[in-house]
């Protein structure tokens, strides 16, 4: 006989569950659980601070799930840790902190999964090799995939490719990596690299690059196809205040090919084959919160090649460097955010082997500025040296912009979407004492760089000024402005209206 009690659970079963009430239990549910992690991660920092001048040692560090990693490769990272390697004794917190350190190496090397999850615990007791202070540091680091393979489409500035990218990771346990990258364009016919990389002594901020390469780009906006096929090797490295430096050789054979019937002299005398050999460095000091989109913070950039000089050979010869600053400043909490930034560059020519004239430089060294991605409201290398309608580039610049970009009314300021208002402007001259046709007829070539350099500054650059959305995505930056060109000069081609840009660096 089933007692009263019974019968009421029988019932409650057979009633319908209210939707609504179920969704009200979860979500008290949900909430005492999220309360008591809460507490308890509390109380594990109050621990924590509680016990921050505790001696510890670290006695043995162990990396759970990296299977295909070589051993040799994981103990240049964890040694450090273990006290009989370092220091005896550790306070707690400095344990914590190194402990910490490590697993943020592991974290950049991009071959374990993230969040790599880390277990500290206490020795058996009854092993007589063991102090009451020491610790075991568990890391567990699951590994990503051997292999990532990615098609897609691309469409940019009059410009859109197909392409595919393979990764293959982790090759020989040591976190290298070998990518291999095909595309096929409008503008970009054609391009296909390989690229090995691999850390150098498990630092991930010490890396060796190898690359090779080969392109076809239509450069319509000079009446001619360049082609490109080399490679180049370089060392990478951050230093300890967070900059970037690289520092490589390149050895590139490049052919201007397929010339229009209406291209210049300029760019026929330039047609044929060239093979440059150089040098590289680079420097970067990038403190921006955001790169993308920034709110606060600043980027100091330098560049500089060195081609032909000496045992370099090659058929071309010059020093060419760049430089360029941006700066970023939010207006309290309103989302609103001022940036400016500057660039500059200038071509040095060179005596090529024994002769003693320095060359002319080529179409294919030479700047090229305007378009969506620096000086906005100019067609793509609408400043500067022309030759007939063919932009031919120019020796020196000088370009800058700033941009106010606020928040969307509903949208909100936490989103990566603006709305901008900027006014950009430069500058791209030809090295004084140089031909139309490009030959170095003042051999004093130090006076003719400052001369140029100076003229820079000889009335007001070509600007434009407009407004614009931006969306900033976590690979590349997205702009759709209007543009409306207020100063340009004979020859110079400025694009009033509409124009869409693409890209990761943005003046």
């Amino acid at each position: 006989m089933a007692s009263s009690m019974e019968d009421d659970v029988f019932e409650r079963l057979k009633q319908k569950v209210d939707p609504a009430e179920q969704t009200k239990q979860q979500e008290e549910l949900n909430a005492r659980l999220f309360k008591q992690h809460q507490r308890a991660q509390e109380r594990l920092l109050e621990l924590v601070d509680e016990n921050t001048t505790l001696p510890v040692t670290i006695s043995s560090v162990r990396i759970l799930n990296a299977n295909r990693t070589r051993r040799s490769f994981l103990e240049r990272v964890v040694n450090p840790l273990l006290s009989a390697e370092g220091k005896e004794e550790y306070t707690l917190a400095e344990a914590l902190k190194e402990i910490s350190g490590a697993a943020d190496k592991f974290n950049r090397f991009g071959i374990f999964k993230s969040p790599i999850s880390v277990f500290i615990d206490r020795p058996d007791p009854t092993n007589p090799s063991t102090s009451p202070t020491d610790i075991d540091v568990y890391f567990s680091a699951f590994e990503r995939g051997n292999y990532t393979i990615k098609t897609g489409t691309e469409a940019g500035h009059s410009e859109a490719d197909a392409y595919v990218n393979a990764e293959l990771r982790n090759i020989f346990g040591g976190a290298e990596s070998l990518n291999a990258h095909a595309s096929l364009g409008t503008r970009t016919r054609s391009a296909y690299s390989i690229a090995f990389d691999s850390p150098i002594l498990s630092n991930p901020d010490l890396k060796f690059q190898l690359n090779g390469f080969a392109s076809s780009t239509l450069k319509s906006f000079a009446s001619h196809e360049e082609v490109l096929k080399g490679g180049n090797s370089k060392v990478a490295w951050i230093s300890p205040a967070g900059h970037k430096h690289e520092v490589g050789y390149s050895g590139v054979w490049r052919q201007v090919t397929s010339l229009a019937e209406k291209a210049s002299p300029t760019v026929r005398g330039d047609a044929g084959d060239s093979f440059k050999s150089s040098i590289n460095y680079s420097w970067t000091n990038d403190k921006r919160d955001y790169p993308m989109l920034p709110t606060r913070g600043y980027l100091l950039k330098a560049v500089s090649e060195l081609a032909g000089f000496g045992p370099l050979k090659g058929d071309v010869a010059f020093w060419k460097s760049e430089a360029e600053t941006q700066a970023a400043i939010l207006f309290g909490n309103t989302g609103i955010t001022f940036t400016a930034g500057l660039r500059g560059g200038v071509i040095y020519p060179l005596a090529l082997g024994g002769n003693n004239v320095p060359q002319h430089t080529r179409i294919n060294d030479r700047f090229q500025l305007g378009g969506p991605n620096d000086v906005r409201g100019f067609r793509l290398s609408g400043l500067g040296p022309h030759d007939g309608s063919d932009a031919v580039g120019g020796d020196v610049y000088a370009a800058g912009g700033a941009s106010l970009l606020f928040p969307i009314p509903k949208v909100g300021k936490e989103t990566p979407l603006r709305f901008q208002a900027f006014i950009n402007g430069g500058r791209l001259l030809s090295l004084q004492g140089r031909q139309k046709e490009g030959d170095v007829v003042n051999v004093d070539v130090s006076g003719n760089v400052k001369k140029t350099i100076a003229s820079l500054k000889d009335g007001l650059p070509s600007c434009a000024a407009g407004v614009g959305l931006v969306y900033a995505h976590p690979i590349a930056r997205f702009e759709i402005n209007f543009s409306l060109p207020l100063v340009m000069r004979a020859a110079e081609q400025g694009r009033k209206g509409l124009s869409f840009g693409v890209g990761v660096e943005f003046l």
